[in-house]
């Protein structure tokens, strides 16, 4: 594998790099106006995953070259131009070759992220472990190369930090840092909510609304993604919907970690999330931020209440190698 040192780009911010060639395409051409641009195909066409896409297109929207309409994804653009449907790989990307062996350099990580993003999440509830490198690496069987892209990645979530013998350390997870962080939640998410209502298409917070309950398969988590994607991510300041995103990472990962602990979802959050939904659709933004206020603040009561649960039972649960409890 290619050493980062030898191609400076592979040290880029992924969503700068994606933003670099959608804005190339754009401006010759080759992405026509109108192309529905979604998440997904430009994830898996740029080997990445949806969150720096997300804030490429974000960027570029910014920028005017593409737009939010009545619909998901965005359109390549000025407002008023007719949805053109089609995949995104079939325009044969002009994609410089350096920002590709970057692209792809910082992709294979992304074939290790989850298993080692769930085992770095559920250890911090029990103290605080050092991430050893040379461990890590022999534990995935991969290079270091790869380790360091899948270490910078938990660095950008919040997951882990260095600490001041440079040495990678997840954790701890306290109570005090959990409240910390959904009173942060509290503040600025309902903020971000009264942003973004002139731009939520209200049809498809009656269709999430409608589907809650109805739909086996639409778990708070799913309903917390849909609220950031229709809801809050609509609000035109990037550097608030930013904060919020990076805010919620360590704890959605964490709420992951511990449902795989075994420990059963908040059925109750479904209802609460039913009436979130409902508010919102009605158009009263200001009694749905009140409301997402105080819902925040029950989820933090609850969070705080499964850390207590799983802190007693930090004996029966096996670390991999390469996470070392100091």
């Amino acid at each position: 594998m290619t050493p980062r040192t030898n191609n400076p780009l592979a040290q880029e911010p992924r969503y700068e790099l994606i933003s670099q060639v959608l804005r190339k395409n754009i401006l010759n051409g080759v992405l026509p106006k109108g192309l529905v641009m979604l998440e997904g195909p430009i994830a898996a066409l740029m080997q990445t995953s949806r969150m720096p896409v997300q804030a490429a297109l974000r960027l570029l929207a910014d920028e005017g070259l593409v737009h939010r309409f009545d619909g998901r994804g965005y359109l390549v653009g000025a407002v008023g131009v007719a949805p053109l449907r089609r995949e995104i790989s079939e325009f044969h990307l002009d994609i410089p070759q350096q920002v590709d062996d970057a692209l792809q350099t910082r992709g294979t990580w992304n074939y290790f992220y989850d298993e080692v993003e769930e085992q770095v999440a559920s250890c911090q509830v029990f103290g605080e472990f050092r991430i050893v490198e040379t461990e890590l690496a022999g534990y995935l069987g991969v290079s270091r190369t790869v380790v360091r892209d899948v270490l910078s990645r938990l660095q950008e979530r919040g997951l882990i930090h260095k600490d001041s013998s440079s040495h990678w350390v997840a954790g701890p997870l306290t109570a005090r840092t959990l409240r910390e962080k959904f009173e942060l939640r509290a503040i600025i998410e309902p903020a971000a909510l009264r942003l973004a209502a002139p731009y939520i298409q209200y049809g498809q917070i009656e269709e999430i609304r409608d589907r809650i309950g109805a739909d086996p398969s639409l778990k708070p988590e799913g309903l917390e993604n849909a609220l950031m994607e229709h809801c809050i991510s609509r609000a035109k300041n990037t550097s608030l919907v930013e904060m919020i995103q990076n805010n919620q990472m360590l704890l959605t990962s964490v709420n992951r970690a511990l449902t795989r602990l075994g420990l059963p979802e908040d059925a109750i959050a479904l209802d609460q999330y039913r009436t979130l939904f409902d508010l919102i659709a009605r158009h009263p933004i200001d009694s749905a931020a009140e409301y997402l206020r105080d819902h925040l603040h029950i989820m933090a009561a609850k969070n705080l209440a499964r850390m207590k649960i799983v802190a007693v039972i930090s004996e029966a649960v096996g670390f991999p190698p390469y996470l070392i409890l100091q």
